[in-house]
């Protein structure tokens, strides 16, 4: 658990007059609990739920199949335990809330999480009690990184980079997709992380494909391979994509990746506290609008506990970058029915700039494989 979180939300709390912040979403529970619940975002029913109070108390409301998980990772004293399909963990809840004296509390809740049943559930329990939508508290709170969340994403950053590097460099043409996403996989559990989301392998035609898994194609001389993962510890998440050629780039491959790398450059160029997310778009746009293709609403987006968080880069944001804001870069060109390029490397906004946390592969030339 993180001290620091845990002071931020007591201070979020002070600001909007709440008594208790109530945590259950599986990002939000490993936000304030500092690990996650494994099969909690696989069965929505098993809730794992965090109160902290005013004042820092932290309790939690566990299921018994995830209890000896729990306490490998915390010493808290409050912890409830309810027995699967015979408890009701939202009367749990309530139960534990009462207990801790705050029938009549302002209780802030993840409104947009919380099903409608759980949710009467709890009015009924607690009739005298003031719930409150806080998910754009948790939002907000979340977008802005404490010391530990940064070092904790700059280690993943890395060791993704390098999973992804290194399966690239290994590479060689006759392999299939699938051969590739047992290297990949292999070598992001050997470099630290515990789990991973959304892989992306595809290669030749299917490049063009936003968010497609591996197949048996067979790569041949001048595919295209994109390599995309979400590296995870602790619930959080590093997403980093590269791409690479088999052989040597066309003109105009290698023409588009001169383009997306100077965006990549740009971007990160103008990423500073107090600049508006827009104008990082606009001026991304003014580089990219030189290759002629159709450009995605955004560039990049921030990144922490879910794969995009706000803030966006886009045409549509007015929000305003902030130092220790995590995000992902990702200029991209899909051509239909041909062929798709993207780098995405992850980011961290500092007092004067940003620093690269994704810097184990070189990115400049567009990678030539077997």
């Amino acid at each position: 658990m993180d001290s620091d979180i845990i002071e931020k939300q007591k201070r979020a709390m002070q600001a909007e007059g709440l008594d208790a912040l109530i945590t259950i979403s599986p990002e939000n529970f490993a936000y304030t609990a500092g690990f996650g619940i494994p099969s909690q975002p696989l069965m929505r029913w098993r809730h794992a739920i965090c109160v902290v109070t005013a004042d820092g108390c932290v309790a939690m409301v566990v299921v018994d199949m995830e209890a000896t998980t729990v306490r490998a990772h915390t010493d808290l004293k409050e912890v409830r335990v309810y027995r699967e399909f015979i408890d009701d963990p939202i009367e749990k809840l309530g139960e534990l809330i009462a207990d801790l004296e705050l029938q009549r509390a302002k209780l802030g809740m993840e409104m947009q999480y919380l099903p409608v049943r759980d949710f009467m559930t709890l009015q009924c329990q607690l009739p005298d009690a003031k719930l409150v939508a806080a998910d754009n508290l948790f939002d907000r709170m979340r977008q802005v990184k404490t010391k530990g969340e940064i070092d904790l994403l700059r280690w993943l950053s890395k060791i993704t980079d390098q999973a992804i590097g290194d399966s690239l460099r290994s590479t060689r043409h006759g392999m299939t997709e699938m051969d590739l996403a047992g290297m990949l996989v292999s070598r992001i559990f050997a470099g630290g992380s515990e789990n991973f989301r959304l892989m992306i392998i595809a290669s030749g035609e299917r490049s063009q494909y936003p968010n497609v898994g591996p197949t048996q194609r067979v790569l041949e001389k001048g595919d295209i391979i994109r390599m995309e993962i979400f590296g995870m510890k602790r619930g959080y998440h590093a997403g980093v994509c590269r791409t690479a050629v088999v052989g040597d780039p066309t003109d105009e491959e290698g023409k588009i990746w001169t383009n997306l790398i100077e965006c990549k450059y740009r971007v990160m160029d103008l990423i500073r506290p107090g600049i508006r997310c827009k104008h990082v778009y606009e001026r991304f746009l003014e580089k990219f609008g030189e290759l002629g293709f159709e450009p995605i609403s955004f560039v990049g987006h921030g990144i922490g506990l879910f794969l995009h968080e706000e803030p966006y880069l886009g045409r549509h944001s007015d929000a305003v970058l902030e130092e220790g804001m995590v995000l992902g870069i990702e200029p991209l060109v899909y051509i239909p029915g041909r062929m798709g390029l993207q780098n995405k490397d992850m980011v961290a906004v500092t007092k004067d700039g940003c620093e690269l946390l994704s810097d184990r592969t070189p990115t400049d030339e567009l990678l030539r494989v077997g």
